[in-house]
């Protein structure tokens, strides 16, 4: 049988890592949370993607903005953390039988089921509020700011534009009104067409 891959991304709180945790039990696959990953990477120097944790607002935090201009300032140096993150990510993809949740790994890999979880503004803003205990307006802020840098990190590093470049996507999936377990079904109901 061949090995499953599947790459989610979208705007952080679309609900993506929530859905990787969830298609990993259902189809048991391996679950690869990149931004934990890259926490890794940052604090202990190596990588065990097993031991990698979904995202529970680092990046919007103090610590997580000044790392992201580290990210920044090192995107063209043989140091680039972004880069080893994304080669080992493709490691990864390569053995398959994964649910991986990234932001770059949709347009970097030519392998896998690809899906896009759209969410507007307002929502993701109450989701991400509700989830780091802030004002919804500070949420927003807070978020917009950091995606703003990433498009143009990933942009310069690797010529795409996040958010805005869909076609490698096999399904988009607006999360709007939907909860966690019906985007899970949904997902999981595409899956199972295609496998």
């Amino acid at each position: 049988m061949k090995k499953m891959i599947v790459l989610l991304c979208g705007w952080s709180g679309c609900g993506k890592s929530s859905v990787a945790d969830n298609i990993g039990k259902t189809f048991n696959l391996k679950v690869v949370h990149s931004s934990g990953i890259y926490l890794q990477l940052i604090k202990e120097k190596k990588i065990d993607e097993t031991k990698a944790k979904k995202n529970q607002g680092f990046w919007e935090s103090k610590e997580g903005e000044k790392l992201f201009q580290k990210r920044i300032e090192t995107a063209h140096s043989k140091e680039s953390l972004d880069k080893i993150l994304d080669k080992k990510l493709l490691e990864v993809i390569e053995k398959g039988n994964v649910v991986m949740d990234s932001w770059t790994m949709p347009w970097l890999s030519k392998k896998g089921i690809k899906i896009w979880l759209e969410v507007s503004d307002k929502e993701r803003a109450r989701r991400i509020a509700e989830r780091d205990k802030i004002s919804e307006k500070e949420a927003l802020k807070k978020v917009k700011e950091k995606e703003r840098k990433t498009i143009e990190l990933y942009k310069n590093l690797y010529g795409f534009d996040f958010g805005k470049d869909e076609k490698v996507f096999g399904l988009i999936l607006n999360t709007n009104d939907l909860s966690l377990e019906e985007v899970t079904g949904k997902v999981e109901e595409f899956l199972r067409k295609l496998i």
